[in-house]
């Protein structure tokens, strides 16, 4: 597909936001004090694709196949499949996140013999930094919903499809939530620069861009940089899952097992290797 990329074509989205109350009656992550977090952090995908959102407005299901293209064991799942998932599911067009990660956790991507399933979830408080951080560092990509109307056509740089590399600031607030992305490394504008370099990814930085705390975010195949207001300004809900992937085999889809030895944290929450 990346030959035939329309870059004026406004590209779906498919979020529904999750309500106030619901939010509010979430589990919350609390970062254990017990885990040290490094000043920067990139996590980079083995492989990455539109996932269906070129065309189908399933971005919440393809933020799902990002996470486990990122987070250990680093599974690719193949267009193909997530789309299937997503229209078998109901989720092709528009979809609750909540919902999804639910599905998630009993009947995930298929692949083989095995199933590839989430494992348990919570919110996260997106306006700590230090919460947010602790998130993305020690589970993996942290799912949230957006506003995305300017994603194509915000003045102070703009998402690339199909091309890492793009920087974003100045991102309006009070965009109507309509959009799933992921987060999935933070650190100072210079740092997150010298990360992607390391995964032979040039960015972008428009004349501007705040050099703080900023933001890798994933969507339409694609990872950028954004700034940390932008981040909050654009985000309505934030969500990790413990672990990002749980490989069950299909005939023992009761007993399910991570691919990888975990550490247990003080709440009881597994924390995999990330391998990156």
């Amino acid at each position: 597909m990346a030959d035939n990329i329309d870059l004026t074509k406004p590209l779906p989205r498919g979020a529904i936001l999750t309500s106030r109350a619901e939010l509010a009656a979430a589990t919350p992550h609390v970062p254990d004090p017990k885990i040290s977090l490094p000043p920067s952090f990139l996590m980079w995908p083995v492989q990455m694709s539109f996932w269906g959102n070129y065309s189908n407005g399933d971005c919440v299901t393809a933020e799902e196949a990002f996470a486990k293209a990122t987070a250990a064991p680093q599974m690719f799942f193949s267009e193909a499949t997530v789309i299937a998932w997503a229209t078998a599911h109901g989720y092709l067009n528009s979809a609750h996140l909540p919902d999804v990660m639910t599905a998630m956790q009993t009947d995930g991507f298929p692949l083989n013999a095995s199933k590839y399933d989430d494992g348990s979830y919570k919110s996260v408080n997106w306006t700590n930094a230090g919460t947010l951080q602790s998130a993305i560092s020690s589970y993996g990509p942290v799912k949230i919903g957006v506003g995305a109307e300017d994603f194509q056509s915000n003045a102070h740089g703009l998402v690339t499809l199909a091309k890492s590399g793009w920087a974003m600031y100045n991102y309006p607030q009070n965009q109507p939530g309509d959009h799933c992305v992921s987060l999935c490394g933070y650190g100072t504008l210079a740092e997150l620069v010298a990360l992607f370099k390391q995964h032979d990814v040039t960015v972008t930085v428009p004349n501007g861009m705040p050099t703080g705390l900023c933001y890798a975010m994933f969507t339409w195949n694609s990872i950028g940089i954004i700034d940390q207001q932008s981040m909050l300004n654009m985000t309505y809900e934030a969500w990790i899952r413990n672990p990002v992937t749980i490989i069950a085999s299909q005939h023992q889809l009761g007993n399910n097992t991570t691919s990888s030895t975990p550490f247990v944290t003080s709440d009881g929450w597994v924390v995999p290797g990330h391998g990156q």
